[in-house]
């Protein structure tokens, strides 16, 4: 359904979901493509709020707003300057990844912060604060950003940075999108020398090893990321491959990439089927493909030249993979803990491969120092990452335990991918939380900015 009214952009009725394809709710979406746009939908307002969104690879519902206005951020993508001397990009909040890494790759340029998709606008990057293979080296994404332009509650533009408005500059970063509409970002571009890396593979045959060898790798490489496989049990519990590296040197690759050193090829998209029947993504399947992966990985390699999508985005390269679930789609649980509770990675494997909960994509990372944020997601300690189909028999009950063990060692669970967590956890998980709801109350009394994630999580 399309409605309109005088003074006002076509707006449609829409269903809208995560990535984990769970928890659909309908809201007004309005594609935006100006700032003017974006301050008529928040000072028109709605009794049920406002909600930015970008490409929609939040996993769960923090991107969406029953009965509300949804602005569809996506079209509102304009680069507007580039400072080579200090790497600083003046960009649009709807600007993807994948957009700047296809403009400024080419030209020695790379993000700063890459997460697993290249699918994930630069506001979407700024809210969700995200993280990737190289947090113990660089931080989050936030780290990176020198100041940003907001449309608040009352339909005006702030422009926010750590410098002049630290506190708002700060809750906006992290703040899944409840502070404001970002629809501006200057972001500090990192330099490189060519679009290929020099990579080391470490096959690991149990957790202990895995993990012991991962804070080696994190010592000697900028980019480093953990496969594990989630099925296995007694001494292979755990097993997984570790991939490191860094941006190779124009001298280290071979003559035919030599020649044109930053060529950017993202590679074409395999399609997933129109309809995949639930349940072939179960425990024997995913056993079946974890083997294989786990038995073609070399034992121990080194120096070897791979593309920046083979590295970064792997899975960019099948278009709708989150199809593979099928029609009830999965849950992303992604958690942190410090390293004094680096027991609790060993324990969720244990519990989870225990009810045969399938895991085709389980990552374990390192982070290093947090962001000044307080709902930032990283903290220094270990992060494990699983993606499992939602029909597992015991799932909830087991990842509430979960939970529990995660905030009492002084984890939290990550809001980008949280579709389930229990209200009664946000505080412990973010001992900040009420520090971020006085500065967010301060930029936006009125409550205009809202998300079905806000309001599961209200006490």
């Amino acid at each position: 359904m399309t409605v309109s009214g005088a003074g006002e952009r076509s707006r449609s009725r829409t269903t809208l979901t995560g990535w984990g394809r769970t928890s659909p709710s309908s809201a007004y979406t309005t594609a935006v493509t100006q700032p003017d746009d974006v301050m008529e939908v928040v000072r028109r307002g709605s009794s049920r709020g406002v909600l930015a969104r970008g490409l929609g690879r939040s996993y769960g519902d923090s991107a969406q707003n029953a009965g509300g206005e949804v602005l569809l951020m996506e079209h509102m993508a304009s680069t507007h300057s580039f400072d080579p001397d200090t790497g600083i990009l003046d960009v649009d909040a709807g600007a993807s990844v994948d957009s700047i890494i296809t403009e400024f790759l080419p030209r020695g340029w790379f993000v700063p912060v890459s997460p697993g998709t290249r699918a994930v606008t630069v506001g979407g990057a700024i809210a969700a604060d995200v993280h990737g293979k190289n947090h113990h080296a660089v931080g989050s994404f936030g780290m990176h950003v020198r100041s940003l332009d907001l449309v608040a509650g009352d339909g005006t533009v702030r422009t926010l940075s750590p410098e002049s408005t630290p506190d708002q500059f700060w809750a906006t970063v992290g703040g899944m999108g409840l502070t404001g509409v970002i629809i501006r970002a200057r972001v500090t571009l990192q330099k490189v020398p060519s679009s290929s890396l020099l990579v080391e593979t470490q096959r690991c045959d149990g957790l202990d090893e895995l993990m012991a060898r991962q804070v080696e790798l994190d010592q000697q490489h900028r980019y480093v990321v953990a496969w594990i496989d989630c099925l296995t049990k007694g001494p292979r519990l755990g097993r997984g491959v570790i991939t490191a590296g860094d941006f190779a040197a124009v001298s280290a690759l071979p003559a035919e990439r030599a020649a044109d050193p930053l060529a950017y090829e993202p590679g074409r998209k395999v399609p997933t089927p129109p309809f995949v029947p639930s349940g072939l993504l179960n425990r024997f399947s995913v056993a079946a493909f974890n083997e294989a992966w786990f038995r073609k990985a070399p034992r121990s390699k080194t120096d070897e030249i791979q593309s920046m999508a083979t590295f970064f985005h792997p899975l960019d390269g099948v278009q709708g993979w989150n199809r593979l679930y099928g029609p009830a789609g999965f849950v992303q649980y992604q958690f942190v803990v410090p390293e004094s509770g680096a027991e609790v990675v060993r324990t969720a494997i244990e519990r989870l491969s225990a009810i045969g909960a399938a895991s085709f994509l389980g990552v374990l990372k390192r982070f290093g120092d947090a962001s000044p944020a307080p709902l930032s997601f990283p903290m220094p300690g270990w992060t494990l990452a699983l993606d499992i189909p939602t029909g597992v028999v015991g799932l909830a009950d087991t990842l509430d335990d979960l939970d529990e063990l995660v905030a009492q060692a002084g984890g939290r669970i990550y809001l980008a991918k949280d579709s389930r967590l229990r209200p009664r956890w946000l505080p412990a998980m973010y001992p900040r939380l009420a520090e971020w709801r006085a500065v967010r109350d301060d930029m936006d009394p009125h409550g205009v900015f809202v998300s079905d994630q806000f309001r599961r999580l209200q006490p």
